[in-house]
């Protein structure tokens, strides 16, 4: 019985690869020096799986940035601004690309599905030239080959490239980006050649986009690709490999009657009905790969369930033709557990990481062969067993009190333009109020700072003063700066979820739980293990003081309750009710904010748009519950205080009316790196009373925006907005950027704001 992983965390169990990008990029090591971190990273990965005895091991699922740009840079796709002239793509056009450079912008980033994981999207038009310019996975199946690993190499699939894309600047927003299949296939067949020439006989396709409702023209490009691909292709065995979401009925029927197509792979974790679309129709003599082990969560998995579940399968398609396997790639999982020394034995011998993952799919393609380790099995039985009864998870109070909660609507009882009326009386802002997103540069220093208080190296007195004084440097800069509304700075916090959860009860921590978000950057996900509460009060002092050093408005900073639920790895089996538990513990911690005289209050819903469901007809059940979740944490405040809350990478159009519907004061929301996209939905005729800041500059990118450049940004937003509710602020926290960086942007911003106030004045 064979077994498979979809693919694998590419950061390294101690973020090997993200410490070796960032000297690169500072210039403190060499192409060579990362290219090494690279190769030893691979080689590891390789080998644990084969030891494993694991069969079907993937290649290029390795990148340096992500697997997207990696095709886009494979297909030679590259935007004319890089001045790329041919020949095979470098680490400067690559990283150029994904991050931008001094004189031209990055391309944009968006979340990848309904994953916490950003891609980089492809910009295409007519005139894109398409050539094969990186031979990265060909070196990469030859690379595992001359260790003794025949492995299968992996590709994004051609459809689902192209409906990932966007048209380029320039380019015409219907372009049908379909329309480029038959431009881009000769690439994708140069490729097959090669690795059947290395002596390939798997190849993987990732096709993703079948998990989302697509009408027959879509479908019909499946079909026409494959098809095409066809002659190319014989003489390997094919796997194309779907995630993320049930496939609808249409795409299944599509995706299966594909002639070249030998093998299928789908997610059986979250797409639960795709078992009865295999049960009512499998294509006979194709295998199966049937995706049990959850590739996004670090719950141990339920053998036992598994192993049933895979019997059932294996009576359809035969015992020959049914292969095990993770329900997607483990990148979204954290790397190996044995690195967590700190971690409390109970709630340890509920989790597994990656490596363990890959030891379960193995364990259950063994039992099927019927080469059960009985052992293995009991030890986990009993681990499942303990995690449903443990005393440590429930709390009544708690659930009683969230139960409470479906009756009401929990709306503010004044609407938003009486609000904002009141709100200006006693804030007394400018046109325009600039403001920055939260988090200003987490220097050394600061890290220091902190690691040392945790490690007890430094008294609570000693860590205190030195967060206080950093909190006083970023109020007179900001002073300075004469921004309108300040923050604090967030130098007391890791993570704006890990800062949270380590306050409230049911949460606990990794010490190396690193998953990646985007490039070298890496989230350490929270686990909600139990039932939600708050204790104590967890911000109140922080911007209590912070507000005590200036008579200008303080923004008191939180993360809002859907965001700490889609940034956390959350308990399998908990109802999405652990939602409003959070909500009644941030509830509480406002309304102590707005005791303690904070007039402004930001709760950060970075991720709600992430969280929504890849088919329609999931959608408002969803948007309802995490609108309701949201509304719940400042429903019973005064209309005086001013709530803002902020949103990022995402594509918003689709959900505006939801967004208009929790009734914040003020929305922050990423718009630059998107062209503005944002602006459209006002342009089309949404109305929006409430304030609004769509960003004015990119903070992703070290690039400093001019006053020029930001000034003709905001006339853009004035052209469909309305000038008492507009904002100006960046896209998104300053965390990441360099105090080289963050004042030049700042100042610029600032004069920005000043220079267009003072035209609309004299226009008056």
């Amino acid at each position: 019985m064979a077994s498979h992983i979809v693919g694998y965390p590419r950061m390294g169990p101690k973020r090997e690869l993200k410490f070796a990008l960032e000297s690169f990029w500072d210039g403190k090591s060499t192409a060579e020096d990362l290219e090494k971190v690279a190769t030893d990273l691979r080689a590891s990965i390789w080998k644990q799986m084969a030891d494993a005895g694991i069969k079907y091991i993937p290649s290029n699922t390795f990148s340096y940035y992500d697997q997207v740009l990696d095709t886009t840079a494979m297909l030679g796709a590259v935007p004319e601004r890089y001045s790329w002239t041919g020949g095979e793509i470098g680490f400067d056009t690559y990283f150029s690309m994904a991050r931008g450079n001094a004189t031209v912008p990055a391309m944009e980033m968006t979340k990848w599905f309904d994953t916490n994981y950003h891609f980089i999207v492809p910009e295409l038009g007519p005139n894109t030239k398409f050539s094969y310019s990186s031979h990265k996975a060909v070196n990469e199946y030859k690379e595992a080959k001359a260790l003794g690993v025949d492995t299968v190499p992996v590709f994004i699939g051609p459809v689902s490239y192209l409906l990932l894309s966007k048209p380029a600047k320039g380019v015409e927003k219907g372009f049908p980006l379909l329309s480029l299949l038959s431009s881009i296939l000769p690439v994708y067949k140069e490729v097959i050649a090669e690795l059947k020439a290395a002596g390939a006989s798997w190849i993987q396709f990732d096709e993703p986009t079948l998990a989302l409702d697509l009408d027959a023209h879509k479908l019909a490009a499946f079909s026409a690709a494959y098809t095409e691909l066809e002659s190319a292709l014989s003489g390997l065995n094919v796997l194309v490999e779907t995630y993320f979401a049930d496939v609808p009925a249409e795409s299944f029927k599509t995706l299966t009657s594909l002639s070249s197509v030998t093998a299928y792979g789908f997610d059986l974790v979250r797409g639960t009905q795709t078992v009865e679309l295999i049960k009512s129709g499998f294509p006979a003599g194709k295998y199966l790969f049937a995706g049990v082990v959850d590739g996004r969560n670090i719950w141990a998995d339920d053998l036992a369930a598994s192993l049933s579940t895979l019997q059932a399968l294996e009576a359809v398609v035969g015992k020959d033709k049914l292969v095990v396997s993770t329900s997607c790639s483990l990148m979204h999982t954290a790397v190996d557990l044995v690195n967590e020394t700190k971690l409390d034995s109970e709630i340890k011998s509920w989790l597994a990481f990656a490596a363990q993952k890959v030891v379960e799919v193995d364990a259950l393609a063994k039992a099927l062969a019927g080469q059960k380790d009985e052992a293995y099995f009991a030890a986990n039985a009993a681990a499942q067993a303990s995690r449903r009864s443990s005393p440590r998870v429930t709390n009544e109070e708690v659930q009683k009190a969230a139960a409470a909660l479906k009756g009401s609507d929990h709306r503010r009882a004044t609407n938003v333009s009486a609000r904002l009326d009141a709100q200006q009386k006693k804030l007394n802002l400018p046109v325009l109020p600039t403001t920055t997103i939260g988090s200003f540069p987490q220097t050394v220093e600061l890290r220091r700072v902190r690691r040392e208080y945790k490690a007890k190296k430094i008294s609570e007195e000693e860590y205190v003063s030195a967060i206080k004084e950093e909190i006083s440097k970023v109020v007179k800069l900001q002073e300075e700066l004469d921004i309108d509304v300040l923050v604090h700075g967030e130098p007391e916090r890791n993570d704006m979820v890990e800062y949270f959860g380590e306050q409230l009860s049911g949460f606990a921590f990794t010490a190396n739980g690193w998953v990646q978000s985007y490039g070298s950057r890496c989230v350490k996900p929270p686990i909600i293990y139990g039932d939600v509460s708050r204790p104590n009060p967890m911000t109140v002092f922080w911007s209590k003081t912070a507000q005590s050093m200036t008579s200008r408005p303080m923004k008191g900073m939180l993360t809002g309750p859907v965001t700490i639920l889609n940034w956390s790895f959350v308990r399998n089996d908990q109802p999405r009710s652990t939602c409003y538990q959070i909500a009644l513990a941030i509830k509480k911690e406002v309304e102590d904010l707005e005791a303690a005289g904070i007039q402004v209050i930001q709760i950060d819903e970075a991720a709600l748009r992430e969280g929504l469901p890849l088919r329609k007809a999931e959608h408002a059940f969803y948007l309802d519950w995490a609108v309701h979740s949201f509304r719940i944490t400042n429903c019973e405040i005064k209309d005086t205080t001013q709530i803002h809350t902020h949103m990022c990478y995402s594509n918003f159009n689709d959900i505006i009316h939801s967004i208009i519907n929790m009734d914040a004061d003020v929305i922050t929301i990423e718009n630059s790196r998107s062209d503005e996209k944002l602006l459209s939905v006002f342009r089309e005729g949404v109305k929006y009373g409430a304030g609004i800041g769509p960003g004015v500059y990119d903070i992703h990118s070290p690039r400093i925006p001019s006053t020029e450049e930001i000034a003709d940004r905001i006339n853009k937003m004035l052209a469909v907005l309305d000038t008492n509710i507009l904002w100006v602020n960046p896209d998104c926290g300053l965390k990441t950027r360099k105090y080289t960086e963050v004042k030049p942007a700042l100042t610029n911003m600032v004069s920005a704001a000043k220079l267009i106030r003072t035209q609309l004045a004299s226009a008056k």
